[in-house]
């Protein structure tokens, strides 16, 4: 089988499945798993699949943000900055930032197989779960808050923070950041400008 039909085939395969392991991939089709990670390569590039430490997972076709509302504040979602939860059933859900993705993945977190965000400066697709979180920075974006924005790597992330502040957190911790807030009665509510806090502050 040439490369192009393994990788046709893998992805019916990922497509019909959701997830599947590097070595289940290399026994179905009686290669080695050195072959599959060269097949799987450019479709990782292309953005047809997302890769996982041990497997890969499929990515659903990019659309339009208008045709979704988001599943935790009903929100319309926003292509750049939303979040997809792919469930155990195939189903996606969508949320409209990264502080509703992670409040909804906690949830649901047994029927989700995968959560797909996107890099804030690539715009490229990453998994949730190995990205890195800068909370409460003070760039505005306009989402819920606290403000969460999800970059590719630690490195990407601090030099973010060394320019606009916030604090820097792994999944699970940003997990139980959104949870501390959410009990505090910050969770969804609308951000205030500085410019507006510090018109405040002189009429006082």
């Amino acid at each position: 089988m040439l490369p192009r039909e393994r990788q046709q085939q893998i992805l019916l395969w990922v497509e019909e499945e959701g997830a599947l392991r590097v070595s289940e991939i290399s026994k179905r089709l009686a290669v080695s798993t050195a072959t599959i990670y060269s097949d799987i390569k450019p479709l990782v590039k292309q953005q047809l699949i997302l890769k996982s430490l041990n497997g890969i997972f499929y990515i659903p076709k990019k659309t339009h943000a208008s045709s979704y509302v988001c599943s935790y504040c009903n929100k319309q979602s926003n292509t750049r900055l939303s979040v997809q939860l792919i469930k155990l059933n195939q189903r996606i859900e969508h949320t409209c930032c990264a502080h509703c993705g992670l409040l909804r993945y906690q949830q649901i977190e047994k029927e989700v197989s995968q959560i797909i965000c996107y890099d804030f400066l690539k715009d490229t697709m990453i998994s949730a779960r190995i990205a890195t979180y800068v909370i409460n920075s003070d760039i505005h974006l306009n989402t819920c808050q606290p403000q969460v924005i999800i970059f590719d790597s630690m490195k990407k992330a601090k030099q973010f923070q060394s320019g606009f502040g916030g604090s820097i957190h792994n999944f699970e911790e940003a997990i139980q950041v959104m949870l501390e807030e959410k009990n505090g009665d910050r969770c969804c509510q609308p951000q205030i400008k500085r410019r507006e806090l510090y018109a405040k502050h002189i009429q006082t």
